[in-house]
């Protein structure tokens, strides 16, 4: 679609995620064993026909920067459009950061313009989804909207973390609210904005406009012709650990809530050069994902594992996420947990041990009994672990205290950084 660009927004810092995002952006964390989050958002362009794409970066933009690259298994490395990848940068304002999601837009108008695009499609980088965008687009046009909002419902208990939405009988949107417990509708904004690019250029080129929310859609909703659009499949926001983990298990349903094996709506992402999964003669594994590089001779039940994952003789994973080429050691347990990239869990040891569910110290949002551990760390021989754990990234055995770390419990990395 040459008239048609999209702009993904991938700069946003994630608190909610703790440790899993503290070295890289939100929408670079690992997902579903290969992919990073980012990759939804970059294919459902490419398999929607649109072949020029913008990635706004900001926070800890070093992994994205590294995955996405030139775009080549997006089929985005072109010498017209592609994908570009776009910082902040010091201008006339002499502002060098984003100051949220319509400035973001505007410190990029003149890489817009270079392209003269009937529509512009504004997209959130960290939403797990298969979407052909140019329904959305048919959709669009037929309503003749200044802007078109994609919309999905949310159960009741998400709706404090997303934008609701009413419409009337024509799809109009009629009230937008932003974050509340007691929502009028349920129909959740999913961040997928589709605009009219000479609307949108003189909304950005207003004065004060930073928030796309606030600024352009709440404060626009009596003079321009904003719509809702429903999607009716599957979308997670990944925007707490809690649903990081569902949106991960829900891989391994039966059927999976989220397709990944159709040919002609492939996930694409950037992938190493390694050798295939090997199983060992005591290798045992049930209803898991797994990944090329990956060594297993233990047990693993019900889990996620990214590609280099080691799991030795003896060793039980059950109920978790594994990043790269963590290595869980003869005889160890980890047990409903989140591991980054690089961890090392020692011979003997307990990640998720007994029924104490304690709520993390650190962060509210952990009360399920998921543990995580940090990118890098290195768990000492027979360590034990309770639930609702967090364990900071790049932590040496002598890190931790005693010899088992009760429920709840949060170590932090107090090295100076390498």
């Amino acid at each position: 679609m040459g008239n048609v660009i999209a702009m993904i927004l991938a700069g946003g810092k994630a608190d909610r995620l703790s440790v899993i995002s503290k070295e890289r952006a939100k929408s670079a964390v690992p997902f579903g064993g290969k992919y990073r989050i980012i990759d939804f958002a970059l294919s459902n362009c490419v398999n929607s026909n649109i072949y020029t794409v913008g990635v706004l970066t900001q926070y800890l933009p070093r992994s994205l920067n590294k995955h996405i690259g030139t775009g080549i298994p997006w089929d985005l490395n072109r010498r017209w459009g592609g994908v570009k990848l776009l910082p902040p940068y010091i201008q006339r304002s002499n502002t060098e950061w984003y100051l949220g999601t319509a400035d973001a837009l505007g410190q990029n108008i003149d890489f817009m313009d270079h392209y003269n695009p009937e529509l512009v499609l504004v997209l959130s980088g960290d939403h797990v989804y298969k979407m052909d965008y140019r329904q959305l687009i048919a959709f669009h046009k037929a309503k003749n909207a200044d802007i078109t909002l994609s919309l999905s419902p949310v159960p009741a208990e998400q709706m404090d973390r997303v934008g609701t939405v009413e419409v009337d009988t024509n799809d109009r949107i009629i009230t937008f609210q932003e974050k509340v417990l007691q929502a009028k509708s349920n129909l959740a904004s999913m961040g997928i904005y589709l605009f009219d690019y000479s609307f949108l250029k003189a909304q950005l080129q207003r004065q004060n406009v930073f928030d796309i929310v606030r600024h352009i859609i709440i404060n626009g909703l009596q003079q321009h012709r904003i719509f809702g659009y429903r999607f009716d499949g599957y979308w997670r926001d990944i925007g707490t650990i809690q649903c990081y983990y569902d949106a991960n298990m829900e891989l391994l349903t039966d059927p999976p809530a989220l397709i990944l094996d159709e040919r002609n709506r492939v996930i694409h992402t950037q992938s190493e050069e390694r050798p295939p999964v090997k199983f060992g003669a005591n290798a045992d594994v049930v209803n898991s994902v797994l990944s090329n590089g990956g060594i297993v001779n233990g047990r693993v039940i019900r889990s996620v594992l990214s590609p280099g994952v080691v799991v030795e003789d003896g060793a039980i994973v059950q109920d978790a996420i594994i990043f790269n080429d963590t290595r869980i050691r003869r005889g160890a347990k980890v047990d409903r947990a989140i591991l980054d990239k690089n961890v090392v869990v020692e011979e003997g040891c307990v990640v998720g041990e007994g029924d104490d569910f304690t709520g993390s110290q650190k962060h509210r949002d952990l009360i399920s009994g998921i543990t995580l551990i940090g990118k890098g760390t290195v768990l000492p021989p027979n360590y034990r672990l309770g639930r609702n754990c967090i364990l900071d990234i790049h932590l040496r055995p002598e890190d931790l205290p005693g010899d088992a770390l009760q429920s709840g419990s949060y170590v932090e990395n107090r090295h100076d950084p390498d």
